[in-house]
This record gives C-alpha cells, sequence and structure tokens, in this order.
C-alpha cells in the first residue's frame, strides 16, 4: 500500500504522522509518497523511512492545493492500493494491515473510524463532529454512502483513470466518493482501522475553516450544474444546518459514542453548522473562490489552532 504525505515545508512538519506508520506491523509493506514543495527545503530524514518498503520523494511546488499534491501522490505511487493520511491524523496500531486486508475485496475505497485526538474540548468534539460524524469511533463496518475525506484509501487503478481531472475530484472527497458509486463500485468501512485526528479547539477558530470547507464541497459538487439547479440549492440551504443537526445528535446516541456531549454541545454545532451551510450557499452561487487556498494553510500546523489544555494533555 501506498501512503501520500503531503508537507507544505519540511520534514518536520510530518514527523509524528511517519512515527505512527513506522510503528504499523505491516511497515515493510508501505510505501511512503511524500509530497513537499521542493526536496531541498524537505530537509528528509532517510534513516526514519528506511525501514518502509519503499519511499519516494515528489516535487509539487509551493502548496496552496492539498488537492492538487495529493493527485499528484497518487500518480507517483506504485503499489495497487493508495491511502491518504494527515499532519494532524495520526493512523493507530493495525491501521495498515486492516486496510490492505480490507482491500483484498473489491472494494473501491476503504476508510477508517476517527478517533477524537484531543477530546478535552467542546470546540473539538464540535470540529470533529462536524467533519466524520458518520464514521465516529465505535461503529461498525460496512458499506457506507461515502467516506472520511483526506483520511480514506483508494483502488489506485480507478484513481488514476481519472487523469488530468484527479485533483478537481479530490477537491471534496465526497464527490470523488459519489462518482465511483455511480459507476457500481462500493465503498467500504473498516471500523477495525483506526486514525486518531487532532481538531481545531481553540476559541472560534474552526469557523473560518468550516465556511471556507462547505464553500469548496459546494462549488466542487456543482461543478456540472445548470444554473436553475445552483439557484435551487441556493434556496434550500438554510435548511441544511438542521438536517445534519438531526443526523450528528442520531450518531451520538448510537452505543458506545459520547451521549454525555448532549445537549451542551448542540448550541455550538448549530454555530458550526451554520457557518457550513453558508460556506455553501455561497460556492452554489459564486464558485469555490480562494477557499482551497485558505483550507490549504489552514490545515497544516494544526498546533496554532489547539487549545492550551491540548498542549497539556499531550
Amino acid at each position: 500500500m501506498s501512503v501520500v504525505v503531503i508537507t507544505p515545508d519540511n520534514f518536520a512538519t510530518i514527523a509524528k504522522t511517519i512515527g505512527y506508520l513506522h510503528e504499523q506491523n505491516v511497515r515493510d509493506r508501505l510505501e511512503i509518497v511524500i509530497a513537499a514543495p521542493t526536496k531541498v527545503a524537505l530537509q528528509l530524514q532517510e534513516d526514519v523511512l528506511r525501514a518502509f518498503h519503499s519511499f519516494k520523494v515528489i516535487e509539487v511546488g509551493e502548496i496552496t492545493s492539498t488537492a492538487r499534491a495529493r493527485a499528484a501522490g497518487v500518480f507517483a505511487a506504485s503499489a495497487p492500493v493508495v491511502a491518504f493520511v494527515e499532519d494532524h491524523s495520526f493512523p493507530a496500531s493495525g491501521w495498515a494491515e486492516a486496510l490492505i486486508g480490507a482491500h483484498r475485496q473489491a472494494w473501491a475505497a476503504v476508510g477508517p473510524a476517527m478517533v477524537n485526538a484531543n477530546p478535552l474540548t467542546l470546540a473539538s468534539w464540535v470540529s470533529l463532529l462536524t467533519e466524520y460524524a458518520p464514521w465516529l469511533d465505535p461503529c461498525p463496518a460496512g458499506v457506507r454512502y461515502h467516506l472520511p475525506g483526506h483520511n480514506a484509501s483508494y483502488k489506485r487503478a480507478l484513481l488514476v483513470q481519472y487523469g488530468d481531472a484527479l485533483e478537481a475530484m479530490i477537491d471534496a472527497e465526497s464527490v470523488l466518493q459519489w462518482d465511483l458509486r455511480s459507476q457500481g463500485h462500493e465503498l467500504y468501512l473498516e471500523s477495525a482501522a483506526k486514525t486518531m485526528h487532532y481538531n481545531f479547539s481553540a476559541g472560534f477558530s474552526w469557523l473560518p475553516l468550516r465556511f471556507n470547507g462547505g464553500r469548496l464541497f459546494a462549488a466542487a459538487r456543482a461543478r456540472n450544474w445548470s444554473a436553475l439547479r445552483r439557484m435551487l440549492y441556493c434556496l434550500a440551504s438554510p435548511l441544511i444546518p438542521f438536517v445534519r443537526l438531526m443526523r450528528i445528535v442520531k450518531e451520538l446516541r448510537a452505543p458506545g459514542r459520547r451521549r454525555d456531549l448532549l445537549p451542551r454541545i448542540v448550541p455550538l454545532l448549530l454555530v458550526s453548522l451554520v457557518f457550513d451551510a453558508a460556506g455553501e450557499l455561497t460556492g452554489y452561487a459564486l464558485g469555490a473562490g480562494d477557499s482551497m487556498r485558505k483550507l490549504s494553510d489552514m490545515e497544516f500546523h494544526r498546533h496554532r489552532y489547539l487549545a492550551k489544555t491540548d498542549f497539556h494533555a499531550e
């Protein structure tokens, strides 16, 4: 399995993620593909990477789009399965083995269960639930409508078939997954594969993320829509926060989940979802704008957006 890791600057930014990959019991079956602006600036620590099956570095220039960097990683990968990881999401023990095992089946994509790596604040839970509620650990394995973005794995052959269009397809990964499903492929959630995700938790730092995330998603989703369909979705967008809130509350009430967060978290969740829906409205009406650049800048170096309690917990 090839694992695509992106850094906007140097190796230190992804060192912790690489460390968790290094602890995988099948690390000798992993190819690490690092997408970086330049090899010189990367300051690669080759000694850490020698325990893997192989590794390679691809130069992608200034990273203003994580989708462009990930697409480049896919085309550079050698293994039949490609997994995406983040500098703030750390694969737990057994993650790689579980994904590789699941991909022995015909699934087009396999995703992990999402674990909250900094669970001490409500803001962190709001961030995680807004993005990843359907895959919150614990959750049952099975066929899914879509999988957690930036953290899923795919049959490489299905991704490279998009050619130059792959970058656009993974601007918002749900669009890619829905397109795969439209071709008759199935997506699978492997609950034995878990990743520990650090979430925005400092103040209201997560609100710009939510707005720009919603805008990028809507723009990618509506790329080939008619003006009439865009208008109808703009009119319906005020309903989105309430529909999504009900779904998230239902997820929190599932067995093993953090029911104790209810009802304290509901007001903040609604605020988050309103910002997300405002972003969607903007995306349907005006397109993506510079939302990808803003998101790419915020996604890296997540320590800038963590509450002080999270640093103490580490």
